[in-house]
This record gives C-alpha cells, structure tokens and sequence, in this order.
C-alpha cells in the first residue's frame, strides 16, 4: 500500500482510507440500509491486514452508531490507526441537524471521543460549512480542542475556496475532505489548485460513487433500492444521469481487466492519479469486498491512454 502525506500535518496515510459511513446502517436519512456490526468490525480488520492505516468516521453516521462500532474494533487492536471523525452535524430527533456554535462543537468532541474510546481524534473535520455564518466559530472551537489536545489536527470537509479562505484567516486548514469521482469532478477547477498552492492535504469521498462505479449496478438494480438507502434519492442514480454513469462503470471495467483489477479499484486509482489527493475514503460493508479493492486500488497506476479512455 503506498502512502502520502496528509498537507502539514506529518501524517503518512495509506492512499486508501477505511470509511464508516455505512457501517451507521439504515433508519436514518442518509443510511444505507441494515448493517451487521460484525461484519463491519471484520471489514476495518481486514482493511487494517491489507495496509490500510485511517480510519474516517463521523456522529451522523447511524446518529452515532458508526463511531461506537470504529471504538469497539479499535479496542481489539494493538496497534491502533489514525481516527478521523467530524463535528457540526448529528442525529437528533429523528433528523440530521447542523450546528457550528462552539459549545455544541466542544460537546460532540467529548461524545466522540467517549464513543470511540481514544484519548485525542487524530483528525477533527468540520463536516459541512452550515450554517455558513458561523463557519469561523466553529473553525475557532476546532482550534481550541486543538490547543488543549483533544485532537491532533483540524480540517474541513465539503468547503469551497473561498470558506477556506475565511477560516485560514483565523489558523491554518490542514486538510479538506471533498466528493471527487469520475462522474463527480468539481473539485478540479478551483479547489485542487487551491489546495496544491496552500500545502492544504485532501482525502476524497465516495471516489466510486456510492458504489455506481464498481461494475456491479445496473439499471434494475438502481430502481430496486430500497427506502432506507439514501442512493435511492440520489440524482446519479436515477435517469437522466444513470445510464451515461454506467457507461462510465463499464469503461472502468474494460481498462481494469487489463490489470486483473475490478471497475472499483480502477475508480479508486483514478482519484489518486493526481498527487494533490493524498487519499480517497473507500467504504466497506463486508470484509470480502475489501479484497475486490484494496490490493489493486492501493498500487494501480493508470497510464495516459487509460485515463483517457475511462474520461470517454
């Protein structure tokens, strides 16, 4: 597995990031439908045996549930990864609520560390810019807990440049976690040069898109989705968007063949192939996918023909 390190902050992180969303399960809003616990302590296992060095959790993900699983298998290790979790938004009633008020921030740095039973969260990220006008309090918080050492380093996530200009006025961003995929490229304009000028590192969400990019949805599938999995909501999946993005699925297939690789890990190392994407956060629901993605995803460069191709 090769690493990358993570903007300033000195971390040497593996390319591919072990992600806990989906490990929250369903019943909530943006779930991903049942989930056994088991399951998802035998998949970060898994991940940590193939190399994979981070975890990236966060208390909205099953209103907490995500981060109590991460605390139970990281009591079972002896050797423990870096943990990345998030503040700003959780589970209340039912419904995910935003807050950057810095008493709210400092209260879920407590329930989070309490909940994943570490003495300081290696990575603090606030999880949305919302609500927008209170971006520097909680950039403020995030730097209080720093200072009293209740987490190692601060970041942000789903921020645009020009919030990241307005929070690095009051300290230093490290790092910046943003959607990026091949259906998903927004970040490429403004926010990479960004980050690449300022040392800022980046870990990049859903770089298979949910899942869209692994090779193994189809239309069927997409409109077989039950309720309580968020992707049946989500405009990728559903027309106009989801043939063309099946499309893209299939190129990926194509090229992953000639390296004895799946569709998901070529998404994957499509993500990295810029520098500036110091890691993408792959989620895992069972430990046999983590074989699928990981040894490939972790070492696969693409060549120039190759990206071009999978970019159609």
């Amino acid at each position: 597995m090769q690493t990358r390190t993570l903007g300033r902050t000195g971390l040497e992180i593996s390319v591919v990031g072990f992600g806990a969303w989906a490990l929250g399960g369903g019943g909530w809003e943006w779930g991903w439908g049942p989930q056994d616990d088991a399951d998802s302590i035998a998949a970060i296992q898994r991940a940590l045996e193939l190399g994979v060095n981070w975890i990236d959790t966060a208390p909205i993900y099953g209103f907490g549930r995500s981060e109590e699983v991460v605390g139970r298998a990281l009591a079972q290790m002896s050797e423990k990864p870096y943990v990345f979790t998030k503040c700003g938004l959780e589970g209340k009633d039912g419904t995910g609520v935003r807050e950057l008020k810095a008493a709210t921030i400092e209260r879920q740095c407590e329930d989070s560390l309490r909940r994943l039973g570490v003495e300081a969260i290696d990575l603090y990220q606030i999880h949305w810019p919302d609500p927008e006008e209170d971006i520097e309090e909680g950039w403020a918080a995030c730097v209080a807990l720093l200072s009293a050492g209740s987490v190692r380093h601060i970041g942000v996530s789903n921020f645009s440049v020009s919030q990241l200009e307005r929070i690095g006025v009051l300290a230093p961003v490290e790092s910046l976690q943003p959607p990026y995929s091949l259906i998903n490229r927004g970040i490429e304009e403004e926010i990479l040069p960004y980050c690449a000028r300022e040392e800022v590192g980046v870990i990049a969400y859903s770089p298979m898109a949910s899942g869209l990019l692994t090779g193994k949805f189809s239309v069927e599938r997409a409109a077989a989705l039950p309720a309580d999995d968020f992707r049946s909501h989500v405009p990728h999946f559903q027309e106009p968007e989801l043939l063309g993005n099946l499309a893209a699925a299939e190129r990926l297939r194509e090229v992953g063949e000639r390296h004895n690789a799946s569709a998901g890990a070529v998404a994957v190392a499509w993500a990295l192939r810029d520098p500036v994407v110091t890691g993408a956060i792959v989620g895992f629901r069972h430990a046999d996918q983590v074989d699928g993605i990981l040894p490939a995803a972790g070492e696969l460069v693409l060549g120039a023909e190759e990206i071009a191709f999978v970019e159609g």
